[in-house]
């Protein structure tokens, strides 16, 4: 029995199927898939996490097109493979449930079900460069409709869009 223990063991620590390092070909950021190449074989439907399962929680790495990655097989499967390190990323992508998380090199997108953390301060700066004030005189009341620093919250709110995203 011990012999048959140590021989199982023996099968175990020697792997028939590696890590081995590819280049992308192709990203499919919907399906959450590359295909990838070892100079030799051209592999299709990698998965860009080790878990891909339909639920609404998904968190993936892109790599760039015609980077360098470490491709892996889940339970030394080579049918079922997963990038397991990038040399150069595009993206990231993190969705729990309604909450959205991505960077690019575009920007950032901060979104919770319908709105958007670029939205939300793109309206209200847009509220503070509309805002009005009555004013007190001696004379009586009186109105004005002149925001004096408008200027400085067009250019924080020009900063934003260059900063955030909203798709």
């Amino acid at each position: 029995m011990e012999k048959e223990l140590q021989d199982a063991f023996r099968k175990l620590a020697k792997r028939d199927v590696d890590t081995f390092p590819a280049k992308v070909l192709s990203v499919d950021k919907m399906q959450g898939t590359c295909v990838v190449s070892d100079d030799e074989i051209e592999y299709t439907n990698v998965q860009l996490s080790s878990v891909v399962d339909g639920k609404e929680n998904k968190f993936f790495l892109f790599p760039a097109v015609g980077s360098s990655v470490l491709v892996s097989p889940i339970n030394e499967d080579l049918k079922r493979l997963y990038i397991e390190a990038y040399s150069d990323i595009e993206s990231l992508d993190l969705n729990i449930k309604t909450v959205e998380f991505k960077i690019s090199e575009s920007g950032f997108l901060l979104k919770k079900e319908n709105e958007t953390l670029k939205g939300l301060i793109s309206d209200l700066l847009t509220a503070i460069e509309n805002m009005s004030f009555t004013v007190t005189t001696t004379g009586g009341n009186g109105s004005t409709t002149t925001l004096i620093n408008a200027t400085q919250f067009s250019s924080v709110k020009n900063r934003f869009n260059q900063f955030l995203n909203d798709v």
